[in-house]
């Protein structure tokens, strides 16, 4: 035999598929049945289940463009504007806010909710499906969860039964009822359709305060932008009742549409009244300008400030026009009058020189012509001439005429030069005042045409804001009106059967993988051979129901044929001798099944022609009585190694099982089994038995536990190591590859007990023999079970 460490045993073995899909494959039926429980659970899901249906709406938020042109920090003020937003977010927000929501709460009455029994789940009954229509009165301050109301209806008669009621209501329609919770009134419905199937049964209404409501049905709302560069809002909604959905979504929608209006409304209204006000005041101030205006117009007696500088400066230059000439005619006269005195009777006036009195004019003419008349006649008579004394005398008088003339002409242009040096002055002061008349006057205008521009103004925005009062256009454009899915969105049924198939198939699966994963006990042959090399004689199958535990005379069971398997290998490890052959069946703890081994292997070695022997060595805690109750307090060997002059007679008893098949019994539990085992009498029993016996068969202590077999290991031929399968963990088997590898024991070979079908290597998986027998299917599924 090979010696070499556990480690480089399991080193050297390589895991192979099949080792890691089989024990998912001798537990197919964990996944059927597994598999048939969660396809029966998603049945009975989608049967119980209420189908949940998706409704959604769409609408298009319109934006209104913003004025702009003069005095555009007022354009806000003409409520036009109030239609626009300034983020498609904020609207998605007031759609989702409580405030929207609780006026649909409000206005449909969804706090209470009226159902009925369809088959194994309950329905919504709603507008035309509803036989009653439940409207909420008022309500109260409840704390306790509120369960749903039982009704019954008996003709006119209505009957309330709830476990928030201490007793039953009996009540008629259109009557107000008082409940813990709420008052309402119930009404039949003049729009209730029946239904074709029959008569609804267990009618039910459920009632949630407004708050609640609101807040479920907030959650069970969807509001979202359809594309983040559009204005196109999507309001979705699953729920169980497809009308009443499409009910919530479209009137959240009107709630929208006429919180907007009423908000532009009021925002109209308010600027019309900020506006008319407004009016009233620059009207008022733009009549105190305009009397300004005129009084200042009516003290400063003008009409027209420009028109009336330029007459006064056009009557400033004609004034100095008409100063000169005067001057002019004034100098004339007087240098006329001047030369007329100085002049004598004979001499001529100067004529034509620019003299505007005609009268002195003509005057100095015909004075002419007389003094030349004079002269002429002087010419030829004497001053005493009667023409020439006549004409003398008539020159005398008019040139004295003259001088009048002159003298009066002077007096006049001096009074004219007067009056229009005063006329003169009063202009120039006018022309002196017109450039502060002309300041005055223009910040009066100025004032009255901004006064006159802003009641202008006003008056437009007043008209724009009469017309935004009447436009009552919605602010959201639908789209598509609430619309609900074909198919239902919950429970999917196919959706369902996968995740069932799924967790049918996930669940053992799991299951067996963790239990793999986190086993660390012994359960085939191969978990030994990887982890030891010592060799295996044989494996023990597990003892069904019902099935005998001791291998019986002429047995063909497959526990007979696989001790029978183990003797054919043992016999090749036992060496070549004729004398009697020493076995002993050990294991690592308690609880392997080294009795149950020792027994069954001597009863299946007795024969005939073999005499066989077992001996209870496990002084300390006896098994073998287990077989015999009625040789429970029996001697034996504790008996035997203690009292030298006990004889081998005494404690050797005849197996029942088996007329060749003879039992040492341990006897009682001594005190001392080390001293006991080492005094020498054991050695002494076993060569007595080798004279008798074809086979002594020892059931020793478990190695672990106690020193006891170690003491008398090296009388033993063989060794049987019981490991049971599905009990001794894999860290005990380096114990038993050191004590081998140790010689503490001696020529081993491991036995592998209480292997159920699956583990089975070979052979006895199978069956063979007359006693095999082919089970049918439901034979081989009531033994799994």
């Amino acid at each position: 035999m090979s010696q070499f460490s556990s480690s480089e045993v399991e080193t050297s073995k390589d895991v192979s598929l099949n080792d890691v899909i089989k024990p998912y494959l001798q537990r197919w039926l964990w996944f059927a049945i597994s598999l048939l429980l969660f396809i029966l659970l998603a049945f009975f899901y989608i049967k119980k289940t209420t189908a949940v249906y998706n409704t959604k709406s769409t609408i298009l938020i319109k934006d209104a463009k913003k004025s702009g042109g003069e005095f555009a920090v007022l354009s806000d003020l003409s409520g036009l504007n109030s239609m626009g937003t300034n983020s498609i977010e904020n609207e998605v927000e007031v759609l989702k806010s409580k405030k929207m929501m609780r006026e649909v709460v409000t206005k449909l009455g969804l706090q209470t909710s009226l159902s009925a029994k369809d088959g194994l789940k309950q329905k919504e009954l709603y507008k035309e499906t509803a036989p009653l229509l439940i409207q909420l009165v008022n309500e109260k301050n409840f704390d306790d969860p509120v369960v749903p109301v039982e009704v019954e209806i008996n003709d006119d008669k209505i009957k309330l039964t709830s476990a928030n009621l201490t007793s039953p209501i009996t009540t008629t329609f259109n009557k107000t009822i008082n409940l813990p919770f709420a008052n309402i009134i119930i009404q039949k419905n003049p729009k209730y359709i029946p239904a074709k199937k029959g008569r609804l049964e267990d009618l039910t209404f459920g009632y949630s305060s407004t708050e609640a409501t609101v807040s479920s049905f907030q959650k069970m709302t969807n509001i979202k932008l359809v594309n983040k560069d559009a204005t196109v809002i999507e309001l979705s909604m699953n729920y169980p009742n497809r009308v009443k959905a499409k009910d919530v979504i479209n009137k959240l929608v009107q709630v929208y549409n006429a919180d907007a209006i009423n908000d532009k409304n009021s925002e109209s209204m308010k600027t019309k009244n900020f506006i008319d006000d407004r009016i009233s005041i620059i009207a008022n101030e733009l009549g105190e300008v305009e009397g300004q205006k005129e009084r200042f117009k009516v003290a400063n007696k003008i009409t027209d400030l420009a028109a009336e500088a330029s007459i006064s400066l056009n009557n400033s230059a004609g004034a100095r026009a008409q100063l000169l000439e005067i001057e002019t005619q004034l100098q004339l006269s007087n240098d006329l009058a001047s030369y007329l005195s100085k002049q004598g009777t004979n001499q001529t006036l100067p004529s034509n020189i620019g003299l505007s009195n005609q009268t002195a004019g003509s005057n100095i003419i015909t004075y002419n012509q007389l003094v030349l008349e004079r002269n002429r006649l002087l010419e030829n008579a004497t001053s005493q001439n009667p023409i020439v004394e006549d004409l003398t005398k008539q020159i005398n008088i008019l040139r004295r005429s003259i001088s009048d003339g002159l003298v009066k002409s002077r007096d006049a242009l001096l009074l004219t030069r007067n009056q229009i040096q005063d006329q003169q002055n009063v202009v120039n002061s006018k022309i002196t005042k017109i450039p502060t008349q002309e300041k005055l006057f223009r910040s009066i205008e100025r004032q009255q045409q901004i006064k006159e521009s802003l009641y202008l103004l006003l008056l437009q925005k007043r008209e724009e804001t009469a017309i935004a009062l009447a436009v009552t256009a919605p602010k959201a454009k639908i789209v598509d009106y609430a619309f609900s899915s074909d198919s239902a969105v919950s429970p999917k049924k196919l959706m369902t059967l996968l995740v069932a198939i799924f967790f049918g198939l996930a669940f053992p699966f799991a299951y067996i993988y963790i239990k793999e994963l986190l086993n660390n006990r012994i359960r085939s042959k191969k978990d030994i051979e990887k982890l030891s090399h010592i060799s295996i004689m044989g494996e023990l199958p597990k003892i069904g129901r019902g099935e005998a535990e001791l291998v019986g005379k002429n047995d063909i069971s497959s526990m007979s044929e696989a001790f029978r398997i183990l003797i054919t290998n043992m016999n090749y490890m036992l060496p070549k001798k004729d004398t009697s052959k020493v076995i002993f069946v050990t294991s690592t703890i308690k609880g392997e099944g080294k009795t149950f081994t020792s027994v069954n292997l001597a009863l299946t070695l007795a024969n005939a022609s073999r005499k066989v022997i077992v001996i209870g060595s496990d002084i300390r805690n006896p098994q073998l009585q287990r077989y015999d109750p009625s040789k429970k307090r029996s001697i034996g060997l504790s008996e035997y190694l203690y009292d030298e002059s006990m004889q081998l007679e005494d404690i050797i008893h005849l197996s029942f099982f088996n007329d060749h098949c003879d039992v040492i019994y341990s006897g009682s539990i001594p005190p001392n089994p080390t001293d006991l085992l080492s005094n020498g009498r054991y050695e002494k029993l076993i060569e007595q038995l080798k004279l008798e016996y074809d086979y002594i068969i020892l059931d020793t202590a478990p190695l672990m536990l106690v020193t006891d077999t170690f003491l008398i290991s090296q009388m033993a031929d063989a060794t049987l190591y019981v490991v049971r399968s599905e009990f001794t963990e894999k860290t005990l088997i380096d114990f038993a590859n050191k004590q081998v590898d140790a010689k503490k024991i001696n020529n081993v070979g491991f036995v592998l007990n209480d292997v159920s079908k699956n583990n089975f290597g070979y052979g006895n998986k199978y069956g063979y023999g007359y006693a095999a027998e082919e089970k049918s299917f439901f034979q081989k599924l009531k033994e799994r079970f």
